[in-house]
């Protein structure tokens, strides 16, 4: 089973209506998919989290260390990957192209011995997962908050037990939109909230203690990822959970959080922070601290499943008195590589996702869209 081909692909699409967040605003979505081939044909496919070139770029590195590796020994191909980067890609862009190649391997595995990723995994606990809708996003319009409730309350209505929004452009706005949007979804919906880094560790606490009666299940990144006293101090000074490590790489990354009693939720991304091989460690590794982990999820359908592979693997969360079913993130955003470019499409049924039992990833790029979206 010896690597024969190793492809990536950048596709993006133009987006009818751009969206932006704390940081930055979104007008495309760009991302690198790979396609890894066997010498028997039998092909897998990954993707990477981060600017899609670079992402590219770095699979492009790999491919002369990795070709002719035994497609079904993901351990020693990861490691390999792993030693020929270390000097100066501990974190970011590269060990997306490294995540990217790792998910492409587990697919082709998976076809290998006709076997869902779950299973290969170490069999799955559970056969079903909840997702939250993420969205609430800004745009340019002339009435925010009232588009802002309106989205929430249509995911409300699709069924979604949760719901992810976006903070960070200021303590008093911040507060205006979480409280409308708690009273338009009622207390029976989980709501989220995520600032994308946008804070100090004193404007984190001030807006945390003006919501906490609001019920906020989590408050993701609420300072720098660099700050990692500053999430642990955060803690202290509220009750909401916090949440971070969609910019957190390896288990030696996640060790720092854990050790420094940063985070109550891991989030790391698999497309971004090692693949599934590293990150089934960190779920591991986050159990003996007492951490709940929720992947970060953004992309197209094969991070998506991807994520619900591993979330199907994840420890039973102790301490939940009434429903021990893991969070997924499902980003709701406008997006057609998501919907169009990869097949089958991820569909919630009664606020719950199946966990697919197809063999690998249990998904397929069409042929025809990657030809549609795909740019150089």
């Amino acid at each position: 089973m010896k690597i024969v081909e190793i492809e990536p692909y950048v596709v993006s699409q133009e987006l009818n209506k751009p969206f932006y967040f704390s940081q930055w605003e979104y007008k495309t979505r760009t991302i690198c998919l790979v396609k890894v081939t066997a010498e028997d044909g039998t092909y897998g496919w990954g993707e990477g989290y981060g600017p899609a070139h670079l992402v590219k770029a770095g699979i492009e590195f790999f491919k002369p260390f990795i070709t002719g590796m035994n497609a079904l020994e993901h351990e020693t191909v990861w490691q390999t990957m792993y030693r020929r980067s270390l000097d100066y890609a501990r974190r970011g862009v590269i060990l997306a192209a490294l995540s990217a190649i790792d998910i492409a391997l587990w697919d082709i595995k998976g076809k290998h011995f006709n076997m869902p990723i779950s299973s290969l995994l170490g069999g799955r606990k559970r056969e079903k997962i909840k997702p939250y809708a993420t969205g609430l996003y800004f745009t340019q319009c002339n009435n925010q908050m009232q588009e802002l409730v309106d989205e929430a309350i249509e995911y409300k209505r699709q069924g979604f037990k949760g719901l992810k929004m976006k903070v960070g452009l200021g303590i008093a706005r911040d507060v205006a939109y979480v409280t409308a949007i708690r009273q338009a979804i009622g207390e029976d919906m989980e709501l989220m909230i995520d600032s994308n880094h946008a804070y100090s560790l004193k404007e984190a606490t001030l807006l945390a203690r003006k919501i906490e009666h609001l019920d906020i299940a989590w408050f993701e990144e609420p300072v720098s990822p660099e700050h990692y006293n500053c999430y642990k101090q955060l803690r202290d000074k509220t009750h909401i959970p916090i949440a971070g490590g969609e910019c957190e790489y390896l288990r030696y990354g996640f060790l720092q959080l854990f050790q420094n009693d940063s985070v109550d939720i891991a989030q790391p991304d698999i497309a971004a922070a090692g693949g599934l091989t590293e990150v089934k460690k960190i779920a591991a590794m986050a159990n003996t601290f007492g951490v709940e982990v929720v992947p970060h999820s953004w992309g197209t359908g094969i991070a998506l499943h991807a994520a619900m592979h591993l979330i199907a693997n994840l420890d039973v969360i102790p301490g939940r008195m009434f429903d021990s079913t893991p969070w997924m993130e499902l980003d709701r955003t406008e997006n057609e590589l998501r919907d169009v470019l990869i097949e089958p499409l991820i569909v919630p049924e009664n606020g719950y996702l199946q966990v697919p039992d197809r063999p690998g990833l249990g998904v397929d790029v069409n042929a025809d869209a990657l030809a549609k979206y795909v740019v150089d």
